[in-house]
């Protein structure tokens, strides 16, 4: 099963937490909360828990019924990046989000090389329409 991004991101936030709460790391050297506050975190994963469902009920979905889940995702955390000033998600949290994005679809039966080849787009271009972030 894929993880969410946001799990990953709540677990290093957690893990801050505890150094810094151990003394291992200086209150001002943390940075991890403000990185990746609550607000975003449950945003995220409000967003990639509709993703999910939505492609846990397709079947047997057109390359359209495909992309239309995949353009709400997009547009929904296109949303949560402008609510949190446009640097909710940095580089490493754009793969990742694409990542999940791609391996959701794949357990759940999509082929994305072929979704990509049929639509006359690169495997890692299916978000791109889409996305601001």
């Amino acid at each position: 099963m894929t993880i969410k991004p946001s799990d990953l991101w709540r677990d290093s936030v957690a893990e801050e937490a505890r150094e810094v709460a151990a003394g291992a790391l200086a209150v001002e050297e943390a940075f991890m909360g403000r990185l990746f506050p609550e607000s975003l975190l449950r945003a995220t994963d409000a967003a990639l828990g509709s993703f999910e469902g939505e492609v846990l009920a397709l079947r047997r979905p057109s390359d359209d019924e495909v992309f239309a889940v995949v353009k709400r995702a997009v547009l929904a955390l296109n949303a949560i990046n402008k609510e949190h000033g446009g640097g909710g998600y940095e580089t490493g949290e754009r793969e990742q989000l694409c990542e999940f994005i791609d391996g959701t679809l794949e357990e759940h039966g999509i082929d994305i090389p072929a979704l990509a080849a049929r639509n006359g787009i690169g495997a890692h271009e299916i978000t791109d329409e889409w996305r601001d972030w």
